[in-house]
């Protein structure tokens, strides 16, 4: 008999603290709701940052490797064009001046300086897009400057 009245106790307060702790007004259980539903969009929207960020490092990696080629390969170019220039200048007959020289040798330091920029660019990430321009149109000037120099060597 004592077991069945400690039973009847135990699951009388059982059920009360069921009763008590389940009982939510319907306004409460609504704004509870809505705090999961804000908590799952901060979650969501910052996965999709994240997400977003890890693609853009991806691409500017990819963006990156293909760059950097192209410039050591026009870097090289370069390199045996300013070769050839200093060759076809200590030639016997031909007869340089100083300024041609001098040209040559700002040339060559020009191409060292590009060379310096993406070797120093890796390790110092900097604005890509400023980058990419301003190194694209110092590439392009050396580039045409050698031409130039070429041409006014044939007049």
């Amino acid at each position: 008999m004592k077991t069945l009245v400690i039973n009847f106790f135990v699951s009388l307060l059982i059920l009360a603290a069921a009763i008590l702790g389940g009982c939510q007004s319907s306004a409460e259980k609504v704004d509870a709701a809505k705090e999961n539903v804000d908590e799952a969009k901060e979650e969501l929207q910052e996965v999709k940052a994240e997400v977003q960020a890890d693609a853009i490092k991806v691409a500017n990696a990819e963006e990156w490797r293909v760059f950097k080629s192209d410039a050591e390969i026009k870097i090289k170019e370069n390199e045996v064009r300013i070769g050839e220039l200093k060759v076809k200048m200590k030639k016997s007959g031909k007869t340089f001046d100083a300024m041609y020289e001098k040209n040559i040798i700002a040339l060559e330091e020009k191409n060292k300086d590009l060379k310096t920029r993406i070797a120093s660019y890796e390790t110092n990430q900097s604005d890509w897009d400023a980058f990419t321009r301003e190194f694209n149109h110092d590439m392009d000037e050396l580039g045409q400057a050698l031409k130039d120099l070429t041409v006014n060597n044939k007049n």
